[in-house]
């Protein structure tokens, strides 16, 4: 396959949109109709769950069973947990990650009727005051609160403002983007993934690409707390690509340029024959990847399998820096994760001579082993690892 050029521009814009837009786990309505919006502008047709996970379909030659790609809309966030005697909000996360993130943020505060914005601190917050307790305080959750940006000095006057303990927090994602391809912001985990899937759906559209067979685009609302993608599969599903961040840091092996597959999570290992595909693809367009472990890491994937989907999943990741703090990444990254997409989408997938839930040993894909039926043994050479090779007529029986 000759280099995709993707619209870059269009990633972009794209990334803006969705990091301008709160959306917090349980606060997602607002995002879910911008990219509803987005997939109308593109000409896609989508499904909503009752909860709002999107299922988006590019059809192809085939129907079931057919392939996916999931990523997430939801974020990170805060809820408030108790209304101060001195005006200000005890907060609880959403989703898991420390509060030194929430330090200095800037937020929104959406009540039942009205939104207020917001500034999170340390219980000592000014070294004119405290001196070095600033800096020695303790981390936590219960180590910081919310100044709400109005008239409010004890806990009636924050009632009056129609503030309520369960509020929703949205932290602002502060984005900044450079002539080096960086961006920074919060919350790129995972409207960056988000974007890649939209540019690459974009690039199949707007070339007329016929798809083998059927692709949805799956956009979840509960990653950030589990549930995932637990509920927007149908059985038709065989198998599907989980797009998300991936961590660079010592003993990773993530990069913010190129793709970074992911080997395996805290769920354990992802479909080996699957995640080899993607290697080959990789490697036959010579598109940069790594491969990593995400040892304290947890993905839609898990919640597909963990709701007793029989699909094989595989992860992608765009580098990411700081996870779930200040992040960073590379558009290489993005324009990377996207360009595969294309790839993997206009192939013959794995599972076509698998067609029925059940199958025989036949349609089994083979992987090679030494002798099992006695002592192991060490061969003159190592044994060739050979991919399943899929014949023109697979597809189309």
């Amino acid at each position: 396959m000759k280099q995709i050029p993707l619209d870059s521009e269009y990633l972009l814009s794209s990334l803006l949109v969705l990091l301008g837009i709160h959306s917090p786990t349980g606060y997602t309505d607002p995002i879910v109709r911008s990219v509803c919006q987005m997939l109308k502008e593109l000409d896609i047709e989508f499904e909503l769950t009752r909860r709002g996970a999107i299922r988006a379909t590019l059809r192809g030659k085939q129907g079931s069973p057919d392939r996916a790609v999931v990523t997430h809309l939801d974020t990170i966030g805060a809820m408030v947990r108790e209304l101060k005697d001195n005006g200000r909000l005890g907060l609880v996360p959403v989703g898991t990650w420390s509060s030194r993130f929430a330090e200095g943020g800037r937020v929104s505060i959406f009540t039942d009727d009205l939104i207020y914005r917001g500034q999170v601190l340390p219980l000592k917050a000014s070294g004119h005051t405290f001196d070095r307790d600033v800096d020695t305080q303790p981390v936590g959750w219960d180590h910081v609160e919310l100044r709400v940006d109005e008239r409010a000095c004890n806990k009636q006057q924050l009632l009056d403002l129609g503030i309520n303990v369960g509020d929703f927090v949205g932290f602002d994602s502060c984005t900044e983007e450079f002539p080096n391809g960086y961006i920074c912001a919060r919350h790129l985990d995972n409207k960056a993934g988000v974007a890649a899937v939209l540019t690459a759906a974009k690039y199949l559209i707007d070339n007329e690409i016929e798809l083998p067979v059927d692709l949805h685009l799956l956009f979840t609302i509960s990653e950030e707390v589990g549930s995932g993608a637990s509920a927007v599969l149908h059985g038709d599903v065989a198998e599907m690509i989980t797009v998300d961040n991936g961590t660079t840091a010592p003993g990773q092996s993530a990069s913010e340029f190129g793709v970074t597959i992911a080997m395996a999570d805290s769920s354990g290992p992802f479909d080996y024959h699957l995640t080899h595909h993607l290697i080959h693809l990789c490697q036959e367009n010579k598109l940069p990847f790594r491969r990593d472990i995400l040892r304290y890491y947890r993905c839609d994937s898990a919640s597909a399998l963990e709701a007793g989907n029989d699909i094989r999943t595989a992860l992608i990741t765009f580098g990411v820096d700081g996870s779930h703090g200040y992040e960073r990444t590379n558009v290489d990254s993005l324009k990377s994760i996207a360009q595969l997409i294309v790839a993997y989408s206009t192939q013959r997938p794995l599972h076509a001579s698998q067609r029925d839930p059940l199958s025989t040993l036949e349609d089994f894909p083979e992987t090679r082993d030494t002798d099992v039926e006695g002592v192991k043994f060490i061969p003159p050479n190592p044994i060739q690892q050979v991919a399943e090779k899929l014949t023109e007529e697979v597809i189309d029986k």
